[in-house]
């Protein structure tokens, strides 16, 4: 089931087009990356999502009605510039944020109370913002995004300002929002992130989608004729006119090797080559990573259109 839609978006800001014909399709509790360069137009597109801003044209969708004022109480955001009240006390506003989403006062409590302990800031309650360090306050908004257990959560660049151990936290608590039924749209320029935590993704470029699709997949598309082979033992293929030897390495009892084929060749015959060489424990696509594939993608698009 799709939670949220958009449809042809287009958005434009006096001379400049921010978004033209967008269209993503996020489905229920999945994780869905909005990835791009600078000013490709994702802030314009979560902009308004959260109604901050109106498309031009196109529509948007949540549960399959036209978004409407209402369903701010189903969305929760994390912007990727901070708003909290730096002379407030922690607790004391995340409590009044709690309730402007809605809540009790008895029900935010309980809920901060469960959030606070779990993140492990409860001693922050009575400190005001500004005497909290970026990462510190970047946990309490993430608290106050969530608190409320919408629909549909959008986190904008959510690990700025954390340690390793934090980004590592925020993104199992991530991974558990969707676990609860969440579903969430994530941009970030971490592609490393993008890898751990989306289902699928959108990329944006100069206010076009240039990329769309199952992470796994766009992956496997992009893999090319690159193969990581592991043998059981010190094993090194000489090559020959069918593949090449990128890199190879022994650890642990068993060898790690890295071959491109050529571009004419039959892959059973280069699989026949590898067996001959040793005992094969395994023969994969060497899969690029994300950030790989999103320099590839973004650079060709960018030459096409200095063609044109």
């Amino acid at each position: 089931m799709i939670l949220f839609e958009a449809k042809d978006v287009t958005k434009r800001f006096a001379t400049q087009t921010a978004l033209d014909g967008v269209s993503i399709s996020v489905p229920e509790q999945s994780i869905y990356g909005l990835l791009g360069p600078n000013g490709a137009g994702k802030t314009t597109l979560i902009r308004i999502i959260n109604q901050i801003t109106a498309p031009d044209s196109g529509a948007i969708f949540l549960n399959g009605h036209p978004v409407r004022p209402e369903d701010v109480h189903n969305i929760g955001y994390l912007p990727e510039e901070r708003g909290l009240y730096k002379k407030m006390k922690v607790g004391e506003q995340a409590l009044y944020l709690a309730q402007l989403k809605g809540l009790s006062h008895a029900e935010a409590m309980r809920r901060l109370k469960y959030w606070f302990r779990k993140l492990e800031i409860t001693g922050w309650w009575d400190k005001k913002v500004e005497e909290l360090s970026k990462g510190m306050q970047q946990k309490v908004q993430f608290v106050t995004t969530v608190l409320h257990e919408p629909k549909l959560l959008i986190f904008d660049e959510p690990f700025t300002g954390f340690d390793p151990i934090n980004v590592k936290q925020i993104k199992d608590e991530i991974l558990f929002l969707r676990e609860r039924g969440a579903t969430i749209i994530f941009s970030t320029h971490n592609m490393s992130s993008v890898e751990e935590l989306c289902d699928n993704i959108s990329l944006i470029n100069k206010a076009h989608t240039i990329l769309q699709g199952s992470v796994e997949k766009i992956r496997r598309d992009w893999a090319g004729d690159e193969y990581d082979v592991v043998f059981a033992g010190e094993v090194t293929p000489s090559g020959n006119n069918r593949y090449s030897v990128v890199n190879s390495s022994f650890e642990g009892g068993k060898s790690s090797v890295h071959i491109r084929a050529a571009g004419t060749s039959d892959i059973n015959e280069v699989i026949r080559d590898m067996t001959v060489a040793g005992q094969v424990l395994s023969f994969n696509p060497a899969l690029p990573s994300m950030n790989e594939i999103f320099i590839r993608v973004v650079e060709t698009k960018n030459k096409e259109a200095a063609k044109n």
